[in-house]
């Protein structure tokens, strides 16, 4: 009966144990101290690509949030956000996140010290602060980590000398400090690899001795010394090693339970990702774009329905859709999708578009890609189309008579011969512009679109005068052109551009200069 009694109060304990780790995060009002924690961290780093941006304050855990991994006890215990740009610096508040194990930060822009509060990570497992702009010194506090076992600072602007407190640390298995600023003596360290080349002030060449370049290097650890730092000592009872036992096969259980989780959410979550980096995949490759299936866009536009049409274009047409969850989206159906090389060509014009990130762009959300078929989905905009906004007045009219206006290019020369550009600015600027910069842009565009494709700026021409190298003479010499061939008789851009039609070989001309750039 005692044993029993025993039992069920041993499970008790691993029951509470459990129970407050999971509660221990919340405060009297509700408040989740990781998702503070995190929040502190968003708040202090630049992010351009939004990789963060379904970082919520107002969450009740973080654990459905993008580069933030969660135990089954709903307790972050990884942090990795490598090679997304990110800059700004590292927030003292990571030293909340207690159960911290892995933190990823490699390969991005992140500035300043490393905070010293990161010593409160006592789980703390990997750290990888590698190929970033830190610089401070290596903080003698990381020796109190005792479960780090792989440690990488290289690449930074790590300055001073390394901390002798670091030899320290017996669980340390890889140390790499190369590519620093680093002085001073290097201790002898534990890890089993180690690096510190690439300093200077230490290793100027990379051959001397305290380099050691990423050599196998022994434990410098007395006999006595390892005796009695053995961890467990010789059980003292059956009941001991029983529990002991216990316990461990009830860890092995969570870690267990947490691998089928992961397994369930990734097989659960279909959505495929891909990263910009991989040009080893044979498909498309795209950061942070969301793959959806066919059927999923097909049932979404309600079978590409007519009445769904939002406009039509050269390179098809685009739809408004609705997806599962009630997101509207806009779905731009491409021509001839099944083209010889289209593969190649999709995934180029992917690619460009994915990096076009500007508060003032429709960003690309996503695409679909089969045999037959190229997709690409927006975010819907419920304000229309931009030429719904424009007065898209066309640039150029082809085929009008003097007497039919209505091409933009007409009105343009118009309103800059008669000294009224403020008629192009936006109302919303107000008088907020430089009328100078107004003009020189007005006569370049101008310069762009003169009606004989040979007298037209080239690209690297038009880069110059944007920049204030020779756009009056260039606009001076244009005039004079512009005089001397139609003194006699006046034409319209339109009526211009209409005779090209009849021109073939200025017609190839034109057609040439829409090529690759």
């Amino acid at each position: 009966m005692r044993e029993r009694i025993e039992e069920v109060g041993f499970w008790f304990l691993i029951f509470s144990w459990v129970w407050t780790s999971a509660n221990c995060m919340l405060s009297p009002k509700g408040v989740n101290f990781e998702v503070q924690a995190l929040m502190g961290i968003k708040a202090s780093l630049k992010d351009p690509h939004g990789v963060l941006d379904n970082w919520d304050g107002n969450a009740v855990d973080p654990c459905s949030w993008t580069m933030v991994t969660c135990s089954t006890e709903s307790l972050v215990i990884g942090l990795g956000t490598p090679s997304q740009n990110l800059s700004g610096s590292l927030s003292p508040s990571i030293g909340n996140l207690t159960n911290l194990q892995i933190v990823l930060l490699q390969n991005n822009d992140i500035t300043g010290p490393i905070p010293p509060e990161i010593v409160r990570l006592s789980k703390l497992q990997t750290l990888d602060l590698s190929n970033n702009f830190f610089s401070c010194e290596v903080p003698s506090s990381l020796a109190n980590l005792r479960s780090l076992q792989y440690l990488r600072l290289n690449n930074n602007s790590l300055y001073g000398a390394i901390p002798e407190s670091l030899a320290n640390m017996t669980n340390l298995v890889f140390l790499d400090l190369s590519f620093n600023n680093l002085s001073g003596h290097v201790p002898r360290m534990p890890a089993k690899t180690f690096s510190i080349v690439g300093n200077p002030l230490i290793c100027p060449t990379g051959s001397e001795n305290e380099c050691f370049g990423t050599a196998l290097m022994p434990m410098s650890m007395p006999l006595n010394g390892s005796e009695g730092a053995l961890p467990l000592g010789r059980p003292k009872s059956h009941r001991v090693a029983l529990a002991l036992g216990v316990t461990l096969g009830f860890i092995c259980f969570l870690i267990l339970l947490l691998g089928l989780l992961l397994q369930w959410r990734q097989r659960r979550n279909k959505h495929m990702f891909f990263d910009v980096k991989d040009r080893h995949h044979e498909e498309v490759s795209l950061g942070n774009l969301r793959r959806f299936q066919f059927r999923e866009l097909q049932l979404a536009t309600d079978n590409f329905s007519s009445k769904n049409i939002l406009g039509k274009g050269g390179f098809g047409h685009v739809y408004k859709g609705h997806l599962r969850d009630g997101t509207a989206v806009a779905v731009k159906r491409l021509k001839d999708g099944s083209t010889v090389g289209g593969d190649r060509q999709f995934q180029t014009e992917v690619e460009m578009i994915s990096l076009a990130v500007h508060r003032n762009l429709l960003r690309l959300y996503g695409f679909s890609m089969t045999a037959t078929e190229r997709l690409l989905v927006y975010p819907y905009m419920s304000n229309g189309s931009v030429a719904s906004r424009m007065k898209g007045q066309r640039a150029l009219e082809f085929g009008k008579a003097a007497n039919q206006k209505g091409a933009m290019l007409d009105w343009v020369r118009k309103i800059h011969l008669e000294k009224k550009l403020d008629l192009l600015v936006d109302k919303d600027l107000k008088n907020n512009y430089d009328r100078i910069e107004l003009e020189e842009m007005v006569q370049v565009a101008l310069l762009c679109t003169q009606y004989l494709p040979g007298l037209r700026p080239k690209m690297s021409e038009v880069v110059r005068m944007l920049e204030g190298d020779g756009l009056a003479e260039r606009w001076e010499a244009s005039q004079r052109v512009e005089s001397s061939k139609y003194k006699s008789y006046d034409l319209s851009s339109s009526e211009r551009y209409s005779d090209l039609t009849n021109d073939s070989s200025l017609l190839v001309q034109a057609i040439e200069l829409s090529g690759p750039r």
